[in-house]
């Protein structure tokens, strides 16, 4: 099974930012477990969604030829809690982009007050012995469609993004 913890894109700029905006449902099962009668979106899982949105864009950085994997949470902080019935908007920023790893800031917001902030580092390994296969390419792609990064998505200069043929 796998997790996702943003629904959308509702903005990427392809080596700059992103906005991502997960629904906290009640609906969800493990908010029937934090905490039973008083639910709410752990903070684990929103560090997850901010690195869900930023490995992202970093992934779309690098031309998705290599692994991009969360390395180091430096900093987070959290100002309060997300309940069922909020939407929370990610937004990433990539600081920094070298061939071996990344660094970005990312924060969540809802209702535009800012809930929660951190800094992330990513690795980016090569593919091969020792690496996991994760997914394949077209199991990635029909996942960036069902978020709309390329109905939203741009590049520096403003055009559209082209959805990758592999």
């Amino acid at each position: 099974m796998r997790w996702f913890w943003i629904d959308r894109f509702d903005e990427f700029v392809r080596n700059r930012h992103a906005v991502a905006v997960k629904n906290v449902s009640l609906a969800e099962e493990h908010l029937h477990d934090h905490f039973p009668g008083a639910a709410l979106m752990p903070n684990s899982l929103i560090v997850e969604g901010m690195a869900q949105t930023a490995g992202l864009l970093v992934a779309d950085a690098i031309d998705y030829n290599r692994r991009v994997v969360l390395a180091k949470v430096a900093g987070a902080e959290f100002y309060f809690d997300a309940v069922p019935g909020d939407t929370i908007r990610f937004r990433a920023e990539i600081l920094d982009l070298k061939p071996a790893g990344s660094f970005t800031k990312v924060s969540s917001t809802v209702d535009e007050r800012l809930q929660g902030e951190a800094e992330l580092f990513f690795a980016h390994l090569e593919p091969g012995e020792g690496v996991p296969k994760l997914f394949e390419p077209e199991e990635l792609l029909k996942w960036l469609d069902q978020m709309h990064i390329y109905d939203i998505g741009r590049d520096e200069s403003g055009q559209p993004l082209q959805r990758p043929d592999w």
